[in-house]
């Protein structure tokens, strides 16, 4: 696993389409589209039942459009892509952004379901999602978790998938390999899931999320100059009452410390030997991923048309601090 907390600080004057990096045997980056204005809501947000959950969504373009399915981490929300969809729906794409489970809206429809945060979970609820919308087959993007969940669709349901965006490369948890150390400096990176290991940290992170999840915002994105009131509108969507217990089930279950729902064993089996995404993607990286930023660590994984792009001066939180870079990034992935 790579210390993806200990990134560059180094910033870049501006970010413009310079700033976008191509590797070698990937698709030309095309010009990225003007800078959309800075939006504070959502036209349209709408509620679902799929699967074992009541999803609240985005959704904006055309409903006959191609869709794209934009999917947020941890600790973020919907409003990550704000700025991103109004670009991809005035070029025509129908764009549906959920929150995942335990965040927003999303509810679940019983009491006694599990709070289940691994992998296989959050990514069969996309999927019923798509089949309670209608969507046979989406342009998948993501960061953080949505880029895990991208990843899962992508390796499990490939007919399910036009084609990848994915923030960080391939992300696709191993607990095997979680289960080895890292150097020191490394370890000190992924501080805050040790804290979630431990009976305090739950207490902690239950009375503090807000200031907790702030800080984390500060520390993945240093040169990110977000105001409090771009905070707080994602900041309500930690209030939903199984956002704690998914947050912590889901960094357990990383470090084999929590167990997963038997009913996603078969899916689980099938992703630990790392299969590999057939489907066109791009990749993206940004000072958030440090030495890694090339994209050399996982270029093996992606055996279809692909891409990779890195962006300087930005961190962790891609398509809110870069929004044209990332929907130019799904636009392009569509052509390829």
């Amino acid at each position: 696993m790579l210390n993806r907390r200990a990134f560059s600080r180094a910033v870049a004057a501006a970010v413009t389409s310079a700033s976008i990096a191509s590797v070698t045997g990937c698709a030309e980056a095309r010009p990225t589209p003007p800078n959309p204005p800075t939006h504070t809501s959502f036209s349209s947000v709408k509620q679902v039942e799929a699967g074992v959950l009541n999803i609240g969504y985005a959704e904006a373009g055309p409903a006959d459009g191609p869709a794209v399915i934009l999917l947020h981490g941890w600790p973020y929300d919907i409003y990550s892509y704000v700025d991103v969809a109004p670009v991809l729906a005035s070029a025509g794409y129908r764009v549906i952004v959920p929150y995942l489970r335990g965040y927003g809206s999303t509810s679940f429809l019983s009491p006694v379901t599990f709070r289940n945060g691994q992998q296989t979970a959050v990514a069969t609820d996309i999927i019923a999602l798509m089949d309670a919308l209608g969507i046979d087959k989406a342009i998948l993007g993501g960061f953080d978790w949505g880029s895990r969940t991208a990843c899962v669709m992508a390796a499990l349901w490939p007919e399910r998938c036009r084609a990848l965006v994915s923030v960080s490369g391939y992300l696709i948890t191993s607990l095997k390999a979680n289960l080895e150390p890292l150097p020191p400096a490394a370890e000190l990176g992924w501080w805050y899931q040790y804290y979630f290991a431990t009976d305090r940290g739950v207490s902690g992170y239950s009375r503090n999320r807000h200031d907790f999840n702030k800080l984390i915002w500060k520390t993945a994105s240093p040169t990110w100059n977000f105001d409090d009131a771009t905070f707080e509108r994602t900041a309500a969507s930690f209030s939903n009452p199984d956002h704690v217990g998914i947050v912590i089930h889901n960094y357990r279950w990383r470090l084999s410390l929590a167990k997963g729902d038997p009913q996603f064993d078969a899916l689980e089996q099938k992703l630990t030997g790392a299969p590999i995404i057939a489907v066109p993607t791009i990749t993206i990286a940004s000072d958030f991923d440090g030495a890694a930023a090339d994209g050399a660590a996982y270029r093996k994984q992606f055996s279809g048309k692909y891409s990779h792009r890195v962006l300087k001066g930005i961190g962790h939180n891609v398509p809110q601090e870069a929004p044209q870079e990332f929907a130019q990034a799904v636009i392009d992935v569509d052509r390829s």
